[in-house]
C-alpha cells in the first residue's frame, strides 16, 4: 500500500510538473493574456478542471513557485541563532541562497528562469501579483519579529519594511544584470558584498534591535 501510495504522488507531481511547464511555454511563445487555460489544459492532456486542481487561478500558473519563498525572511528570523539579529539572519540566509544560485535571491541565470522573469514584468496583472506576494512576505516577518519582542506592532512594521526594501532591491539589482547578459557566476561575488552592504546598512539603522538573547 505504501508503494502504491508512493506512486500515486510521483505521479500527481509529474502532473502538475507537466501543467506547469505547458502553461509557461505557451505564455512565453504567446504572451500571459493570449492563452486560455483549456487551451494549456488540452496541450497539457489533461482536464481544465485538473489544471485548476494544482493552480487555483492561471496566475498561479506562472507565480506559484515563487510564492513557496514569500516566508524566507521570516523563517530566517524565526530560527536564527542566539545573539544572531534579525538583520544578520536575513543577510546570512540571502547569502547563502546566492551561493546556490537560487532563482528566489535572483541568481539564476537559466534562460527559462530569465524568460520567466521578463513575462512578469511585461504583465501588468503578474507583476500585481508578484508585488502582493512580497507584501504577504513583509507581514509574515513582522509578526514574527512582533511575536518574538513582545511588541509594538509599529516599530515590527517598520523592521520588516527596512529588512525587505533590503532583500527586495538586492534580487531586483541581480535580475538587472543577468537580464543584461551578465552570468550568475559573473555576478556572484558583486552580489554578495552588496547583500552584505544593504543589510549592514539596516544592521546600523535598527541597531540591536530583536537581537535573541544569549544562552
Amino acid at each position: 500500500m505504501a508503494e502504491e501510495l508512493g506512486l500515486r504522488e510521483r505521479k500527481k507531481l509529474q502532473t502538475e510538473r507537466r501543467v506547469w511547464r505547458t502553461a509557461v511555454e505557451l505564455f512565453l511563445e504567446r504572451g500571459f493574456e493570449k492563452v486560455s487555460v483549456q487551451e494549456i489544459a488540452a496541450a497539457a492532456e489533461v482536464s481544465k478542471m485538473t489544471v485548476f486542481n494544482y493552480y487555483g487561478s492561471k496566475e498561479d500558473l506562472v507565480l506559484k513557485p515563487m510564492e513557496h519563498h514569500a516566508g524566507d525572511a521570516a523563517h530566517a528570523v524565526r530560527t536564527r541563532a542566539p545573539g544572531e539579529s534579525a538583520a544578520a539572519a536575513v543577510c546570512r540566509q540571502f547569502v547563502e541562497l546566492l551561493e546556490l544560485r537560487d532563482p528566489s535571491v535572483g541568481l539564476c541565470d537559466q534562460q527559462e528562469v530569465l524568460s520567466i522573469r521578463r513575462l512578469i514584468v511585461e504583465t501588468p496583472g503578474l507583476l500585481l501579483r508578484a508585488y502582493a506576494n512580497r507584501m504577504h512576505g513583509l507581514q509574515q516577518l513582522a509578526d514574527v519579529l512582533a511575536a518574538e519582542t513582545g511588541g509594538d506592532r509599529m516599530e515590527a512594521q517598520v523592521a520588516a519594511g527596512q529588512l525587505m526594501a533590503a532583500r527586495n532591491a538586492l534580487i531586483n539589482e541581480n535580475h538587472r544584470r543577468l537580464l543584461a547578459g551578465e552570468s550568475a557566476d559573473a555576478v556572484y561575488p558583486d552580489a554578495v558584498a552588496a547583500a552584505h552592504r544593504a543589510f549592514g546598512l539596516v544592521e546600523q539603522g535598527l541597531g540591536d534591535y530583536a537581537t535573541r538573547p544569549a544562552e
